[in-house]
């Protein structure tokens, strides 16, 4: 059995993947997460108590933490999805960013270089560190092209410049000590268990309760939509039989434009839930200003994952944004849950 470190693994992409993980057998899952306001153990509730899982709270900054960890459970291999995450909470705070995603991904690299030194040969050659990161390092594309894996890095928000310098560095370890790490950048991600800052679960929230639904600028931005659990499984891919210190970007093939993405939750909603005087939820929306520096259009290619390790994603758009609003309806116990006061729902980044 394979034995991971997964660091943020109580967060939305990575609490996916120890789920998916822990389901499909094989692997020892150790889950390092700081438990910050988008790290939520409820997440993980129905495998608490499995036997192939151990949570750890701590920060990826923590030396101490870290070092003995892989001394107590010494995996085969890291996969880092520990990071701050939302583009306007970066705008707002920049310097949380900068110390989880740069420093802290720093200090887990040191840490992992360090371990991955002092294995056996066979255990070397076994090891792999794998980084998860987003294509908003490419920066904004216009309205016709994708990015590939040699695209280069233009972030333009405090969060994509955080993510960008956290996978130079792991470049850098690569390139510099040997360390055998991967790189994933992905489009946006939806699914069950997203925290209800970020755009679906917002939309879905705020519909529900028959609140305005606030569109940053015309709604004409466009984003490639990836289904959570096709993400998931194109990170192990990765991780099983990547090759070492190549970056592969995940895409979901679902450009759409952001208005495009709250007019289609409007009509889930109102198939599943109508609301009263057959009033429609589109009606709800509400533009508002657009945030700063807000990129217009991101695509992926992802011809490389698929043409050299046979991943393509499962789900369309319409059918992965169908499957995350029945799971919302179904898990308001697990929203109520989340929203415990230190989130209110607003949207961020206007200052």
């Amino acid at each position: 059995m394979k034995t991971l470190l997964v660091t943020g693994g109580a967060g939305f992409i990575g609490g996916n993947f120890v789920l998916d993980l822990l389901a499909l057998g094989g692997y020892r899952v150790v889950n390092l997460d700081a438990l910050t306001y988008a790290g939520n153990p409820d997440t993980l509730a129905d495998v608490a108590h499995h036997a192939d899982y151990a949570f750890e709270q701590g920060d990826i900054g923590d030396r101490e933490r870290v070092q003995a960890l892989l001394g107590e459970y010494k995996p085969t291999g890291i996969v880092n999805f520990a990071a701050e995450s939302h583009v306007d909470r970066s705008i707002d705070g920049p310097a949380a960013f900068v110390q989880t995603n740069v420093v802290g991904t720093l200090n887990l690299l040191e840490c992992a270089l360090a371990y991955w030194r002092s294995l056996p040969l066979d255990r070397q050659d076994a090891f792999r560190f794998l980084h998860v990161s987003t294509d908003e390092v490419y920066g904004s594309l216009g309205p016709v092209g994708r990015f590939t894996e040699e695209s280069p890095y233009q972030p333009n928000s405090p969060y994509s410049a955080s993510k960008a310098s956290s996978d130079h560095l792991v470049r850098a370890f690569h390139h510099t000590y040997g360390l055998p790490v991967l790189t994933t950048n992905c489009s946006n991600n939806y699914g069950p268990f997203q925290f209800p800052e970020k755009l679906i679960p917002l939309m879905i929230q705020k519909a529900l309760a028959g609140e305005p639904l606030p569109v940053y600028g015309d709604g004409r931005n466009v984003r490639d939509w990836l289904y959570v659990r096709d993400h998931c499984a194109a990170i192990l891919r990765v991780l099983e039989i990547g090759r070492v210190g190549e970056v592969y970007n995940v895409g979901g093939d679902a450009e759409r434009e952001n208005i495009h993405v709250v007019k289609t939750v409007c009509a889930l909603l109102d198939e599943r839930q109508p609301l009263a005087h057959g009033r429609r939820r589109e009606s709800l929306i509400n533009y508002v200003k657009d945030r700063p520096g807000h990129d217009r259009r991101y695509a992926i290619d992802a011809s490389k994952i698929r043409r050299e390790l046979g991943w393509r994603p499962t789900e369309t758009f319409e059918s992965g944004l169908a499957r995350t609003v029945d799971w919302y309806l179904a898990r308001q116990d697990w929203v109520g849950r989340v929203l415990d006061g230190t989130y209110r729902m607003e949207r961020l980044g206007d200052g």
